[in-house]
């Protein structure tokens, strides 16, 4: 891992005018207040992420874990990406856009389960010069950080100073656990540390790492696992996603009202994208992924995230969008709406099929029905309409076969997908968890079934080509059966034309 000691910036030094001479630097250092830090009383969610690492650490009960939260990732030269903490490391600390990057949570192994300690960058005192010359982590450039008193009250855990994790780290053992993926160097030096360690415990027997790391396995386990933890939510969980939810539709009816606007732009698609992405900022984090505003022939294209077409009056534009909050969890909803405010014949009849479809798929949501059994049931929908229109080479029942399948050329993706402090919510659990999983109370997750005729898909009529509509619901799992969080957003075509009016 970097020395966490090290205090000097990434900014060249044939750019740096700060100066350097023993008079500017006692200058700088006084005359400050005193700080206080102030201990705040526990947030709401330090309850609920302990007793995830509860649940944790029943799984290792003898190993040490290590959950990292991860750095700044470069955007070009010196500069960053804004930074978001891994997922795994917010589910299990509370913390969330106010991580400290660099930080890392420890659970050592004790008698009775795990003693877990956050350790992080805790602010720095006057008597550095790290405050006015670290570009990267000093607070006259990037802001002022929590102390160690004060974040320990905040999220209900132990904390510790990063300059104290080196220690930790030289008396790791082989019996232990990392999340890898997030942090390159301490990966490195983990893997340094444990494979020291077994080649001691194996005096001196060096073969057995011959044909790779011998952690490695078992460190991709523990990322399996961290992503099962959230298959069913709490109720924190569920509170925040209903409140992401709520913050997303704001940004859908701020997209309404500047219609005329984004209509009026060569590249209409942006001002979309702007608009929304605003209501993000306001509301939360930011977005949960980069929005999809995809007008026209655009809808068809799945991940259409460019935004720099014109939306115009005629089409159809396929607005894919969530709000993250403060908490990283996310919404993902999608809406198709006409332009001009009112759908075409065509557009409607592909607009009802779709919705046909997602209701079907909702219709039989419960607990004790398999995840997969979602797809189905709106696929089924879709096979039934692409028949009836002619589309198909055979009939609905023979499409729907594992060896024909044809209805998919117009809908290659799934219906469902897991959402909560990813939009892509438990993607590294295993399949018989996820998509052969059982559904339980306390599950989110989204039905999106669409179709998406490409324009030069001659295999359609050409009023069909250059359609693509797509509507998306997050779904709550409940005790008898379902909820639809979204459904304040309109989704049926006549409240979507009603929705615009009213733009």
């Amino acid at each position: 891992m970097a020395d966490p000691t090290k205090t000097t910036s990434r900014a060249t030094e044939n750019r740096s005018t700060t100066p350097s001479s023993d008079a500017f630097k006692d200058y700088i250092g006084s005359n400050w207040a005193d700080r206080v830090d102030v201990v705040p009383p526990a947030r709401e969610q330090a309850a609920y992420a302990a007793a995830r690492r509860q649940r944790l650490s029943a799984l290792y009960p003898n190993a040490t874990i290590v959950i990292p939260a991860g750095s700044p990732k470069v955007r070009s030269n010196d500069t960053d990406y804004p930074f978001r903490a891994h997922s795994g490391f917010a589910h299990l600390t509370g913390w969330g856009s106010d991580t400290v990057p660099g930080s890392v949570l420890v659970l050592l192994p004790t008698a009775q389960g795990h003693d877990a300690t956050l350790y992080f960058r805790e602010a720095a005192g006057r008597d550095s010069d790290e405050f006015y010359a670290n570009s990267d982590i000093g607070e006259f450039w990037t802001g002022p950080r929590p102390g160690l008193a004060s974040v320990a009250a905040d999220l209900g855990l132990a904390t510790a100073s990063i300059h104290e994790l080196a220690g930790v780290l030289e008396s790791l053992a082989t019996d232990s656990v990392l999340l890898r993926e997030v942090d390159a160097e301490l990966t490195s030096t983990i893997d340094t540390r444990r494979i020291a360690t077994s080649r001691a415990d194996e005096n001196g027997d060096f073969a057995f790492v011959a044909n790779g790391n011998p952690f490695e396995e078992r460190d991709i386990e523990l990322a399996r696992d961290l992503s099962e933890l959230r298959l069913v939510k709490d109720s924190y969980e569920i509170h925040e996603m209903r409140l992401a939810v709520d913050a997303t539709k704001l940004g859908f009816d701020d997209v309404v009202a500047d219609l005329p606007a984004i209509i009026a732009h060569p590249r209409g698609e942006r001002l979309v994208e702007g608009t929304f992405n605003r209501r993000a900022r306001a509301e939360g984090n930011t977005v949960g992924y980069d929005t999809i505003a995809a007008s026209g022939p655009h809808a068809c294209i799945l991940h259409w995230v460019r935004n720099d077409g014109p939306v115009v009056p005629g089409d159809l534009i396929l607005l894919d969008a969530g709000i993250e909050l403060e908490s990283y969890y996310t919404a993902d909803i999608t809406r198709t709406l006409p332009v001009s405010g009112t759908f075409t014949e065509v557009q409607r009849r592909v607009y009802e099929a779709v919705l046909e479809a997602a209701d079907a798929a909702f219709a039989i949501v419960r607990p004790g029905i398999r995840f997969r059994e979602i797809h189905q049931a709106a696929m089924a929908v879709i096979a039934k309409k692409t028949a009836e229109w002619g589309l198909l080479p055979v009939t609905a029942e023979e499409s729907t076969k594992p060896e024909n399948q044809f209805h998919r050329r117009y809908m290659v993706h799934g219906t469902s997908h897991h959402l909560g402090i990813d939009v892509h919510d438990c993607a590294q659990a295993r399949r018989d968890l996820y998509l052969d999983g059982v559904l339980e109370a306390g599950m989110v997750f989204t039905i999106e079934p669409g179709l998406y005729f490409q324009p030069d898909d001659l295999s359609v009529p050409e009023e069909f080509r250059g359609i693509g509509v797509r509507i998306e619901d997050d779904i709550l799992v409940t005790e008898s059966g379902a909820e639809n969080l979204s459904i304040g957003t309109p989704r049926t075509a006549d409240d979507v034309e009603a929705w615009l009016a009213r733009g």
